[in-house]
């Protein structure tokens, strides 16, 4: 029997969904009200012949002078007669290249003012693919200029940036862009990808929306069945909802049924955890601003705890269009950590606190890397592990590693420790780690791996930073190369004919040190009976002792313990370190290619 309340009690479930509902409703008539000013400046740009930067200064000073609202001046900003203009000839070869484009593609002509300055484009020709976000045909889009007939061009700049394409002769390319487009006085917010470039006195330009198929089915399905994970896209402007599979299994859904409206999200939680609910959605539908929190939802199959990142997506005017949510069942966890609880309770009645303290260390370090020996059998390799773990609480570590197969038959390595020591670190270390694993079945090559990782420990920690390190590469078996990137951690060693090197990669920042952080790539060749030694910092960290002469020992101690077996290779190199005093947790793998 559920020990909590009824729905209806303290906290009215159903006022909260009705709460949500009107705010819905009040977005809308922004993104309307919105919409309805963006059609007016592109109107007024066409008929006045000048740039819509300009057009929008005419506008808001029409509205100065009259007193009225901005919204109201835009209503009374007439549609210019609908009179395709003629499209100049073009050399045939323009033709051929459009057509020979799989994907939406135009070429643009430049409209002059009386001064000669470019203030609009003339879509001169289209190729039978091409189509706006909002469904008009490539014959809807020829002879008209390019404002009259997509207003978001002007607000996501991409007019501007076609303007400097044109100028300057440079190259465009922005993907994936959050495009937002106008027509009917309705937003038509759209992921897409833009290309263009100058030839022949105009631009050949080519774009593609993202295809919800392509980007939910591709790696997904696998990753969230394996981390738990679901993601979710709400578009507040067409209210049309994707969900992935496993979003039908944690909330409880059929997939006849749909996805839930976000006004219903209210309607299945636990009553105590509705002031949370409602202050996510506020604070994403209000203040614009990602949220990162957890709740419990009653589910047909009992209780479910689910951690939920969620964040806006913002048209250019700050005005958020769309809400997307990244949610994983945290169910197990919860459960784990209540009976961690009852064991640390139990304890505490029979030893002394720095006895209970150990015990619970040692809990923790079983359930979150609970494979310390034994050697791992993957395509191409014979890897062996040791996980050393502090002996204080205070000490415990956010060291992890993780090997494993993935589809396309290549081989997942992965090393890492979240910066500082406590639950706080073992709970990073889990995330980045659990994040790795859902990752990894997209297929993406190791550096974009890492860039993600990046984002997540910077945009899903409620503005607190948090940092950590890692290697992470890809072993292909086929043909034994290793291609891996460094986020700021000490380098792999490579064991050949009883030599030990570092290996020379690609540096890189740290996880979560900063927003915009790109990641290179190095390609590794490796031949048959090399061991691969991983580790982290653990292992060359020495009181009174810099990082170079910790790795130096290393790298003597690995030279002498180049034999086949993983783990003696591993027992040896420790062996060779022993008494060296540290005071972190130690984490060391090796990998013997095959």
């Amino acid at each position: 029997m559920s020990n909590y309340p009824p729905f209806g009690g303290r906290y009215d479930c159903g006022a909260a969904a009705a709460g949500i509902r009107e705010l819905l409703t009040r977005l809308r008539r922004r993104m309307r009200n919105e919409a309805i000013v963006d059609e007016a400046t592109a109107r007024l740009a066409t008929r006045l012949n000048i740039r819509p930067a300009e057009a929008a200064d005419q506008l808001s000073r029409m509205a100065q002078d009259s007193g009225l609202a901005l919204v109201e001046i835009a209503r009374g900003i007439d549609k210019p007669p609908d009179r395709p203009a003629e499209p100049p000839v073009l050399p045939d070869w323009i033709t051929g290249v459009l057509e020979t484009v799989h994907i939406s593609a135009c070429f643009l002509t430049p409209v002059r003012d009386a001064t000669g300055r470019v203030v609009d484009f003339l879509i001169a020709a289209a190729n039978q693919h091409a189509g706006d976000v909002a469904g008009r045909t490539a014959a809807e889009l020829r002879g008209r200029r390019l404002i009259e007939t997509s207003p978001g061009a002007a607000g996501s700049g991409l007019f501007d940036d076609f303007l400097n394409v044109f100028e300057t002769g440079e190259t465009l390319y922005r993907g994936p862009l959050e495009f937002v487009e106008v027509r009917h006085h309705q937003l038509w917010p759209a992921t897409m990808s833009v290309r263009a470039v100058r030839i022949e006195g105009g631009l050949l330009v080519t774009w593609c929306a993202l295809d919800d198929e392509e980007v939910l089915v591709a790696g997904w399905e696998r990753a969230q069945r394996l981390a738990e994970l679901g993601w979710g896209e709400w578009n507040l402007a067409t209210q049309q909802t994707l969900w992935t599979p496993q979003m039908y299994e944690m909330f409880g859904r059929e997939r006849g049924e749909g996805p839930m409206p976000l006004e219903d999200l209210p309607l299945v939680v636990v009553p105590d955890d509705l002031p949370v609910v409602d202050d996510q959605l506020r604070t994403l539908l209000e203040h614009s601003e990602a949220v990162e929190t957890e709740f419990r939802i009653q589910h047909r199959h009992g209780l479910r705890h689910l951690s939920v990142v969620s964040e806006p997506v913002l048209d250019t005017e700050g005005l958020p269009v769309k809400v997307r949510f990244l949610v994983q069942d945290v169910t197990k966890n919860r459960r784990r950590e209540r009976a961690l609880a009852v064991a640390h309770a139990q304890a505490s009645l029979q030893r002394e606190r720095a006895e209970e303290e150990h015990r619970i260390a040692v809990q923790l370090q079983n359930t979150i890397l609970p494979v310390r020996r034994g050697l791992m059998q993957l395509p191409g390799l014979s890897i062996g592990v040791r996980y050393l773990p502090s002996e204080e609480l205070a000490r415990l570590g956010g060291d992890w590693f993780k090997a494993r197969s993935i589809p396309n038959g290549r081989v997942l390595l992965g090393i890492g420790d979240a910066m500082g020591h406590g639950l706080a670190a073992a709970s990073l270390m889990l995330q980045m780690r659990s994040a790795l694993v859902g990752l990894a079945y997209t297929q993406a090559p190791a550096n974009q791996l890492t860039t993600w990782l990046n984002d997540l420990l910077v945009h899903s920690n409620n503005g607190v930073t948090v940092t950590g390190t890692a290697i992470i590469g890809h072993f292909d078996p086929a043909d034994r190369t290793l291609t891996w990137t460094n986020a700021g951690h000490p380098p792999p060693l490579l064991i050949r004919h009883g030599q030990a090197e570092l290996l020379e990669g690609v540096p890189g920042t740290m996880l979560g040190a900063f927003e915009k952080a790109e990641y290179g790539l190095a390609t590794t060749q490796l031949e048959a009976d090399d061991v691969l030694v991983l580790y982290t910092d653990g292992v060359i960290e020495r009181r009174g002792q810099d990082l170079d002469a910790g790795i130096a020992a290393l790298t003597q101690a690995a030279g002498q313990c180049g034999c086949a077996d993983p783990e003696k290779v591993i027992d040896c190199v420790l062996a060779h370190l022993d008494g060296r005093g540290t005071d972190d947790d130690v984490c060391i793998a090796a990998a013997r290619v095959l």
